[in-house]
């Protein structure tokens, strides 16, 4: 037994901070994948990842219906990567949101973005640098996105950003980017930023990162992410962050049943406009508060996307 104490003892000195097992419950954390659907054999090698990475596609790309498609089959949930101005002239590529255009053009655009992406789930920024510092466009586009059943993610692509603060004033699902793992694409950075990630996630519970498809990017999380258990930490959706996120008391009751088998989901939006959207199942989701009063929150299942609403 002696002996024992000793080896337990040398291995926490041996393993590094990062890595120590959470004591009782695992840190969560939530990976994006940006800039899906240029690159096929990239965007399939980012699809096999094991476990629940997230894939956020660009609008009107050669692949990115195929590999939304190819996502949704293996259960990984779907984002719309919505190209926005950014402040150092770059150019969009195609779907994307300028300050040249008028609220009328800005909104088709956005539109037009979703329906051609199939099966998303939420939406985040592709540079927008410029854009989300906009007050005005900001609200533009969230009053937009009210009319849709999805989350929003602030890349934070600049620190003055003020995309998640409007669309939380909006009570529109956000989550903001902690964390990016790759904007120097070396396994060196990756490993560290990675390592950064972990060690947020274990401070406030949670931790949200984005990364993209290069192959040092993948290699990295090809080798590290089946890790995870052993390090103690959840790799979720954004979805189930939302749900879950600063909510420790929740507890989940189903308010309707559905007949979800009954209904085929559409290949992409353009089949399903908002309009015409029906619930398959909602979740109420009760959090309990010292004062007995409580706060509520939905879960809405419709067709092939899932929202979160809290009042």
């Amino acid at each position: 037994m002696l002996h024992l104490s000793r080896i337990l003892t040398c291995l926490l000195f041996v393993l590094p901070a990062w890595a120590a097992t959470a004591a009782d419950k695992p840190a969560l954390i939530s990976i994006i994948i940006d800039d899906i659907g240029n690159n096929l054999h990239h965007g399939q090698r980012a699809i096999a990842l094991p476990g629940a990475i997230t894939y956020s596609v660009l609008p009107f790309t050669p692949f990115g219906k195929q590999l939304a498609k190819q996502a949704h089959q293996q259960g990984k949930e779907v984002m719309l990567h919505l190209p926005m101005d950014n402040s150092h002239g770059r150019p969009l590529g195609p779907g994307g949101l300028t300050f040249k255009q008028e609220r009328p053009i800005f909104e088709q655009q956005m539109a037009q973005a979703i329906a051609a992406t199939p099966y998303v789930s939420g939406i985040n920024n592709h540079m927008g640098s410029g854009l989300t510092t906009s007050n005005e466009r900001m609200q533009w586009l969230m009053q937009a996105l009210k009319e849709y059943p999805l989350y929003f993610v602030d890349s934070r692509t600049s620190v003055a950003s003020v995309a998640a603060r409007t669309a939380l004033a909006l009570k529109i699902p956000t989550l903001e980017r902690d964390i990016f793992l790759d904007h120097e694409a070396t396994p060196e950075f990756t490993e560290q930023q990675f390592k950064r990630l972990i060690k947020k996630a274990r401070i406030k519970g949670s931790a949200l990162a984005i990364g993209h498809p290069y192959p040092s990017t993948l290699d990295y999380l090809e080798k590290v992410l089946p890790q995870l258990d052993s390090l103690g930490v959840q790799l979720v959706s954004p979805s189930h962050f939302l749900a879950l996120h600063n909510t420790p008391q929740l507890i989940a009751t189903k308010t309707q049943e559905a007949t979800v088998n009954a209904i085929e989901p559409p290949t992409s939006l353009v089949e399903a406009t908002p309009a015409k959207l029906k619930p398959q199942a909602t979740t109420l989701l009760t959090k309990a508060s010292p004062e007995q009063k409580s706060e509520q929150c939905r879960i809405s299942e419709q067709l092939d996307v899932t929202r979160v609403v809290c009042s």
